[in-house]
């Protein structure tokens, strides 16, 4: 599975790098691959507290699409909010998913996915601080640290980022997998999570 990390100015710097760490350990599985990646090309991206770094592809055609978050409730000029005011990201996002077998968010991101139309009736989760908001969107909230249901996994704020990345390597890799990088990582597994029924 090939995984794109979609980045943006303003994005949260540890919506992307938590998992990043993760999914690098990752590669060394041969089913697994990732890449950072700009909406339309390679980019260089300053996050929401003004670390610079490269995306060094565009978004392709992956198997699988990461979407991380950023600005949204203090309503940015730059990250997530200001890209679903923009419109393109998301009219991107939702011409996307038809053809992915899996597509995830961290934080904020989900609200991304919800301004694609992507998560009306469906159980997900954001940022505690746009709960609300993504209630609004139709979605069915749950306040679990991940969720999955299935071909859409949400995580909540920030650092669950790490423990829904482990977890989509668990779901790819195997739990050894998982639980090895998680270990190298020196980290502790947060397994509070939701799977829908079915999944």
């Amino acid at each position: 599975m090939r995984i794109e990390m979609l980045v943006f100015d303003g994005v949260d710097e540890m919506d992307v790098m938590g998992p990043f760490e993760v999914w690098s350990h990752a590669r060394r599985q041969p089913e697994f691959d990732m890449a950072l990646v700009g909406l339309d090309g390679p980019v260089e991206v300053t996050g929401l507290h003004g670390l610079q770094f490269k995306a060094p592809e565009g978004l392709g055609t992956p198997d699988a699409l990461f979407v991380p978050g950023g600005g949204w409730m203090n309503r940015a000029e730059t990250g997530s909010w200001a890209e679903a005011r923009r419109g393109v990201m998301t009219a991107r996002i939702a011409e996307l998913a038809p053809s992915l077998s899996l597509i995830a968010s961290v934080c904020t991101g989900a609200m991304l996915l919800a301004e694609a139309g992507l998560l009306k009736g469906r159980p997900a989760t954001t940022n505690r601080g746009a709960w609300a908001e993504l209630e609004e969107f139709g979605a069915d909230l749950k306040t679990n640290r991940v969720v999955d249901d299935g071909d859409l996994i949400t995580a909540g704020g920030v650092t669950s980022g790490i423990d829904l990345a482990l977890y989509i390597v668990e779901r790819v890799c195997g739990a050894d997998a998982a639980d090895g990088i998680a270990g190298a990582l020196e980290y502790t597994r947060d397994r509070d999570v939701y799977v829908a029924s079915g999944n």
